[in-house]
């Protein structure tokens, strides 16, 4: 059973077929930063599920929270300098670094919304500023102060993290420097709370010193995360919300989420769905550290369809390496042919439902797909036509909706070759005899002569099916193992050990090229 489906099975027995009300599915991301591809793991799980939800008649809402209160408490490498005086500043209180958007948050928040959406996902946003502001979360913060102790009870007992006596879970932006990295609450009277702007309070800001009584109401401050997500669960309402796996280990911020939720503020907490890591080139990444490759940039180097796949595809319990710079992309998109065949011939459920889910549920016709390697091959050789090799291949010309497809695959491994390509998918056809071919063996030597030979015989260069026969013929006549034909083969035309299909490739030459070079070579 396709995993998203299994989930939502779960979730049917916990609240029925009919819970008598929308459920409410939620995902978050801090926008601190450039938003790294690994968060778009979080949102394609929740927007599955909640796909996967509906698909069984449960009516559900996702909703998807852009985190802008939390302080700027790491500087993004891409930032102008000037931005260091913002550091301890609720990310919403930042000016945009493009002076349009609305605030910093907002800058960042917005290129991953457009991720979001290009990727064929529509989820419902709102921003947690709205929800301080707006008076929503006053109740919850009134319930944290007054439950402080049996908040820092919790915190010892389930995580062993102990907390000082005159600790509250509330950090108040200064009234006089605007930072809300640096302040501590000394009191709660029950209306107002009296703090300090701790200049020693975190290495990565500086408090102002200044102490002052305000309201915690209304926006004027935040609550920690750990308990600041359990609140959020019950102001919003969350039924089914997950996270990286790592929150949800014993002690984590799950289990301390969890229990704050039931005994501070009476809420069960959510159905959780637990996930592996997004890993690119096997790193995990920071958006405001600039680690790793953000959701624009590889969502950039992918079609939708591949890029949901390259997640969908994956149990929640698997980890993803995704690595741009390897085999990656190309084993995506033989992975999605292989799903496309097989939606096509066995209508096998669980190829039918990925392959349905990378669609976002608009399947296309069935027809021809090239390699996506052989593709990024043949625009590498300037002498290829893509299209008329593509019709050579496919032994008819191409539909409307092939020749569309080839296109869209032409466009994208062009991108991959120019920024990511490892060096063995890039070539360059030898005009003359490279020195890599230049110190091949006797019977190396032999093999390409009598292979010259046999195309001098025939009137017009052959067909890749004639020379790939003829090639492995040769193995008995010289005879010759396959492997040392090829890189023969490989080392006199493109200067590598390696290389596309051999007989197609060298019937796509120019004879008088591919008589010149073997002559070389033998």
């Amino acid at each position: 059973m396709f995993w998203a489906d299994r989930i939502a099975g779960e979730v049917e027995a916990r609240f029925g077929k009919n819970p008598g009300r929308p459920l409410i599915v939620r995902d978050e991301k801090t926008a601190s930063g450039r938003v790294h591809v690994g968060s778009m793991r979080g949102v394609m799980i929740h927007g599955t599920v909640s796909q996967a939800l509906k698909d069984r008649g449960i009516d559900n809402t996702f909703l998807y929270e852009i985190n802008d209160t939390d302080p700027m408490d790491g500087f993004p490498v891409y930032l102008p300098e000037e931005f260091k005086q913002y550091m301890g500043f609720p990310l919403f209180r930042i000016p945009s670094p493009d002076g349009i958007a609305k605030n910093f948050a907002d800058y960042f928040a917005t290129e991953f919304k457009q991720v979001i959406e290009s990727s064929g996902f529509t989820p419902t946003f709102y921003n947690v500023s709205e929800l301080y502001l707006s008076g929503k979360m006053d109740e919850s913060i009134r319930e944290a102060l007054t439950h402080a102790g049996e908040i820092r009870r919790i915190y010892l007992e389930v995580s062993g993290s102990q907390k000082p006596e005159n600790w509250y879970p509330l950090s108040v932006i200064c009234e006089n420097c605007g930072k809300v990295g640096t302040t501590k609450v000394t009191s709660f009277d029950g209306t107002y709370v009296t703090y300090v702007c701790d200049p020693h309070a975190v290495e990565w800001a500086q408090g102002c010193s200044h102490a002052g009584k305000v309201s915690p109401y209304g926006g004027n401050a935040t609550l920690p995360f750990k308990v600041e997500w359990p609140a959020k669960w019950k102001v919003v309402g969350v039924d089914i919300e997950g996270g990286g796996k790592d929150h949800s280990t014993r002690g984590g911020t799950r289990d301390v989420g969890g229990h704050i939720a039931r005994e501070v503020f009476r809420y069960e907490p959510p159905f959780d769905v637990p996930y592996e890591f997004f890993l690119v080139g096997g790193k995990k990444m920071s958006s405001s550290k600039g680690r790793g490759s953000s959701a624009r940039e590889i969502a950039d180097l992918l079609p939708p369809k591949i890029f949901r796949l390259a997640i969908l595809s994956k149990d929640i319990n698997q980890a993803i390496n995704f690595d741009p710079e390897g085999d990656t992309i190309p084993v995506l998109y033989d992975l999605y042919d292989k799903l496309a065949q097989g939606f096509a011939t066995t209508k096998d459920d669980d190829y039918a439902r990925l392959f349905t889910l990378a669609h976002a549920g608009v399947v296309p016709p069935s027809g021809f797909l090239p390699r996506f390697s052989q593709v990024a091959f043949i625009i590498q050789m300037p002498h290829m036509q893509l299209e008329k090799e593509m019709a050579a291949l496919k032994g008819s010309p191409l539909t409307d909706a092939e020749n569309a497809e080839v296109e869209e695959r032409a466009v994208y491994a062009k991108r991959w070759l120019d920024l990511y390509a490892p060096e063995k998918f890039v070539f360059k056809l030898q005009e003359s005899l490279p020195e890599a071919a230049k110190n091949l063996n006797d019977v190396q030597k032999k093999a390409l002569g009598m292979l010259a030979e046999y195309i001098q015989e025939s009137e017009a260069m052959p067909s890749g099916e004639d020379v790939h026969h003829f090639l492995h013929g040769l193995k008995d006549s010289v005879p010759i193992a396959p492997g040392e034909l090829f890189k023969a083969i490989y080392l006199v035309f493109l200067a590598k050990e390696s290389g596309p299909k051999a007989g197609w490739f060298l019937s796509s030459l120019n004879k008088e090229l591919v008589l010149k070079l073997l002559g070389e070579a033998a």
